[in-house]
């Protein structure tokens, strides 16, 4: 097998990247040639991108096999088994090694890859999932339609993969999953949850030098055990993300989510220290501007210093793509512009804070490391490898990046 002929694409969450990788891995050794997609449904412009980058692929290399699987090939096959040399593998069977071989069978299909300007970027932290799926019943989420119920992964295959990833250099964790607070598994005669994985990890692999969570809910009562945690092990990185989806309780019940915007201050009052990035729609059914104005109003308060901010797309097959009072996408796009806003103003603050303080940063390409914060920061200085970690003494801002000093 050609390594260079076995190619990947991603679109969508950090985990959709991770399982793209093991997709590879699994078909390297069955065939020669082969390109992997794994698709987006979240919203319709996801879906849309990644029918058009599919499309794009089959008219730039024909005769190439390409394996189309993730929550948009689930959620809408016939976007994809039309296009020329494309097999459409489901979700719940996208690991499964006998679909890409059979499937290769039926497209007798043999051609080389010419032209695929989609190189995965070269990561310096290794993602670890330890669960898929979820429970839960959000009005706005079509991704726990296409990826079924909450499974969480034994220990025991956690360990082996941070295992690996140190042996391969990684010595930052970050863990993943579609619900990773829903994490239940059970150890023995007890349940071990996600504030368990993260100290048994820490014990198990004394290698790992930093420890992150990609994103929680902010319903789950683990948070509160991961926040003692970050106070009392300097190996897990004082930054938090919640899918907090909206900071109006009204907005928040409509959505059907298990939190309100008084579990978030009571959040933010015991994380002294620790700082937060949010996922926010903006637009939901319903959402008048006073509404809207309780979550900015709600981001002046508890300050997130980022905010992944997106337009609601109603999808096929949910509650909210059926409820009143839609709103109109031009005024959605307005509230993104809006209340991104008000997180680069918090970041801004909170940044102002930093200068003349020594941080622990990651380094990944081009003298470009992150703290733990989650913050870009550009040092100055000799060439630092990819992957190392080191203290680094701030001393300016610019462009919205750190400027710092190796220590």
């Amino acid at each position: 097998m050609q390594e260079e002929n076995i190619k990947s694409l991603s679109f969508g969450c950090r985990l959709n990247a991770l399982e793209c990788e093991k997709i590879k891995n699994i078909v390297a050794p069955c065939m020669d040639t082969a390109v992997i997609v794994n698709t987006c449904s979240v919203t319709a412009e996801a879906e849309r991108q990644s029918a058009q980058a599919v499309r794009k692929i089959a008219r730039e290399n024909p005769n190439v096999p390409i394996f189309v699987t993730g929550c948009g090939a689930t959620r809408n096959p016939g976007l994809f088994e039309k296009i020329p040399n494309t097999v459409v593998i489901d979700n719940s069977v996208k690991t499964d090694k006998n679909q890409y071989v059979n499937g290769l069978k039926r497209l007798n299909a043999d051609g080389k890859i010419l032209k695929f300007p989609h190189e995965t970027p070269e990561l310096s932290k290794q993602f670890i999932q330890i669960q898929n799926g979820c429970n839960h019943k959000c009005t706005y989420c079509v991704t726990r339609l296409l990826r079924g119920p909450a499974v969480s992964f034994p220990y025991d295959e956690i360990l082996a993969d941070a295992r690996v990833a140190v042996d391969n250099g990684f010595y930052e964790i970050v863990i993943t999953g579609v619900d990773s607070a829903s994490y239940a598994y059970k150890m023995g005669d007890k349940f071990i949850f996600i504030s368990d994985i993260c100290k048994m990890l820490l014990r198990d692999v004394p290698e790992i030098q930093r420890l992150r969570i990609s994103s929680l809910d902010p319903a789950s009562p683990e948070i509160f055990k991961i926040i003692d945690l970050i106070h009392n092990d300097k190996r897990m990185m004082s930054h938090l993300h919640l899918s907090m989806q909206s900071g109006s309780d009204t907005i928040l019940s409509a959505m059907a989510r298990r939190h309100n915007a008084d579990t978030v201050r009571k959040i933010v009052d015991a994380a002294d220290g620790i700082t937060f990035s949010w996922d926010i729609i903006c637009g939901f059914p319903g959402e008048t501007d006073e509404l809207f104005n309780e979550t900015c109003d709600l981001v002046r308060e508890v300050k997130p210093i980022k905010i992944h901010a997106f337009p609601f797309s109603p999808r096929p097959g949910t509650v909210g793509a059926t409820m009143p009072n839609q709103i109109a996408r031009e005024i959605s796009k307005k509230r993104v512009h809006t209340i991104t806003e008000l997180a680069d103003k918090n970041m801004s603050e909170f940044m102002a804070t930093c200068i003349g303080k020594t941080v622990s940063v990651l380094m990944e390409n081009n003298n470009i490391g992150r703290t733990p914060n989650d913050i870009d920061v550009v040092v100055s200085g000799d060439k630092i490898p990819a992957k190392t970690i080191c203290d680094v003494k701030i001393i300016n801002i610019k462009n919205g990046q750190f400027i710092g000093e190796r220590i």
